[in-house]
């Protein structure tokens, strides 16, 4: 059997307002391809067509449920330039590393503080 992508990210949230207002503000051209919303448990999936983060809350727990710990999650773009000018507009925290095969290697933090490292390949890099 082949592998052929990741379809999604189950991620668990504080305030799922909040974090998928932080994730329109990344990726504006995506959009909730489903969602629900009870008292017990709200979900929405915010992605394309490809892909999609499945963010959901449990409001009336004290903590958040969870079945694990992500220390960060990357994702590759294609404007590493926009996409700082977009963070700095919208006063998002974020830091820089160097590689050599990346243009620009973006690290910032969701509202549930998980990490988001921000890739834009070099077109020389044959495995972007």
């Amino acid at each position: 059997m082949n592998f052929q992508r990741i379809e999604h990210i189950n991620k668990v949230c504080q305030n799922l307002e909040t974090t998928l207002q932080f994730y329109q503000t990344l990726f504006p051209e995506w959009f909730i391809r489903a969602q629900e919303r009870s008292e017990e448990m709200s979900w929405l999936h915010f992605g394309n067509q490809q892909f999609y983060l499945s963010l959901y809350e449990h409001p009336n727990h004290s903590t958040p449920m969870s079945t694990g710990s992500i220390d960060h999650i990357g994702l590759v773009i294609d404007d590493g330039k926009r996409m700082l000018s977009l963070l700095e507009a919208n006063q998002i925290e974020y830091f820089l590393e160097d590689s050599p095969e990346t243009k620009y290697r973006i690290y910032v933090q969701d509202p549930d503080n998980t990490g988001l490292e921000l890739v834009e390949y070099k077109e020389s890099y044959d495995l972007r």
